[in-house]
């Protein structure tokens, strides 16, 4: 069967079958599906035989890179070892377990205890009912309001999707749940207006006590936060922004959960994002870099203060089939191995964060682009009609989109968030591979202004 047939055959499957996440599935089906059959250290390669970087790594997860064969060996030997037990009824595995003890002696101090889970949407699920728990057996059950950022992403399960700021998403099922506040984002090039970009953070950061005050703090139980928005489209913080934060509370005793779904495991160039802002979080979530995507896990790291509270007070009622599956656990423990024994995250911090942040800018000279910006392997292009003025496109031209399909026509993968345009490739990328990825990138651009030179 010649690869144009089957690629045909799987799209008509594909179309007639299988309903995709965050999917328009009438325009899907219109253009065909991309088939990704096969992958290597920073490519993917599609049934028609591209090859294209991925500067998504998969989706923000794929650190060490596609085809490390030492994961799919201790998978293997995991499968033929134990392949399945939960961890209720007072049993566990040695993969789970080891693995709660490497991610203890990787977070911050003080934070020794790991729930584990399938995904981030569950991890940060379960961080609304711990919170919540846990005040009540200090006895502050009214302490039940979680405080998070309009335009941030925590997940999609319905308490994720609340969690979040994405209002399209709130539009449909009827969300957020009650319980839930949402401020404004520290997003100085979208909404800071004249400010200064350390005036935008500290009015983002005060927002905070602003709703605090609102709310009441007795009814405050955690402001939730992403340490650089990732999904919302590389929102980088002001200097001011996290400091701010941080003294508002202490004031106020409120808990800190800092989401490290995506920033977690080296894309900063630390292990952490909250060490890189130097935060202490009582409340961790994880997933994506912690098995490189190899296969789905999740989780939750806990501040000790935290941790015993919920042991002194008996059962907690919460828990997944999937909790630590041995196999998950098993590829998590390679994949950390590989990450420590390579120095991935000193490796970004030293070499490929500083570089990428060099060449990225270069960008920032192209008429469509109002501002190249990047932290750790993660970057943002804003597509702007006039750089001076900040003027965006009309939505109906949807740029950003045909910026991402003019990238793949490259030989890049860029996603799309709006009229941003956001890259976080692997971080075992090279120095050479990033030069590729900025090229490709600038091609794109180019691809797209002309595209638009008769509209504007």
């Amino acid at each position: 069967m010649s690869a144009e047939i089957e690629t045909s055959r799987l799209q008509q499957l594909d179309h007639a079958h299988f309903m995709h996440p965050f999917t328009d599935h009438n325009d899907l089906g219109a253009k065909g599906t991309r088939i990704i059959e096969r992958a290597d250290g920073v490519y993917i390669e599609d049934t028609a035989g591209q090859k294209i970087l991925d500067g998504m790594a998969g989706l923000w997860c794929v650190n060490v890179g596609y085809g490390r064969k030492s994961i799919a060996d201790a998978v293997y030997e995991q499968m033929q070892t134990l392949p399945f037990y939960n961890s209720f009824f007072q049993c566990t595995h040695p993969p789970a377990v080891e693995l709660a003890h490497e991610l203890a002696t990787l977070a911050p101090e003080g934070m020794n205890h790991v729930f584990f889970t399938g995904s981030g949407s569950e991890s940060n699920d379960t961080v609304l009912r711990m919170v919540r728990h846990y005040w009540a057996l200090k006895g502050q059950p009214e302490k039940q309001v979680m405080i998070t950022r309009e335009n941030a992403y925590h997940g999609s399960t319905v308490a994720a999707a609340s969690l979040g700021g994405m209002k399209p998403m709130h539009r449909q099922g009827g969300l957020p749940i009650p319980g839930i506040e949402h401020i404004a984002q520290p997003y100085w090039f979208g909404e800071g207006g004249a400010l200064s970009a350390d005036e935008l953070g500290l009015k983002a950061a005060q927002a905070l006590e602003a709703r605090i005050q609102a709310v009441g703090p007795d009814k405050v139980a955690a402001f939730m936060a992403e340490p650089v928005q990732g999904a919302g489209g590389v929102i980088i913080p002001p200097a001011s922004y996290w400091p701010e934060v941080k003294r508002i509370l202490a004031q106020y005793d409120i808990l800190l959960v800092v989401d490290e779904v995506i920033c977690g495991f080296g894309r900063t160039g630390e292990w952490f994002g909250c060490q890189y802002y130097d935060l202490t979080p009582d409340l961790m979530p994880i997933a994506k870099g912690m098995t490189s995507g190899y296969l789905p896990m999740g989780g939750v790291i806990v501040a000790d203060k935290v941790a015993e509270v919920l042991a002194a007070g008996g059962e907690f009622f919460h828990g997944y089939t999937y909790s630590g599956h041995p196999v998950a656990a098993a590829a998590a423990l390679e994949n950390l191995r590989i990450l420590k024994e390579e120095k991935i995250p000193e490796y970004v911090r030293d070499v490929a964060a500083p570089y990428l942040a060099q060449a990225w800018l270069t960008l920032a000279d192209h008429p469509l682009v109002g501002e190249a910006r990047s932290l750790g392997l993660m970057g943002a292009l804003e597509l702007v009609r006039h750089r001076e003025t900040r003027e965006r496109f009309a939505e109906s031209l949807k740029v950003g989109e045909r910026c991402r399909d003019y990238a793949v026509e490259a030989g890049l993968v860029m996603r799309a968030v709006g009229d941003t345009m956001i890259i976080a490739p692997p971080l075992v990328i090279t120095t050479e591979q990033i030069d590729e990825l900025v090229t490709k990138a600038r091609q794109a651009l180019d691809m797209t202004w002309e595209a638009l030179s008769s509209e504007r």
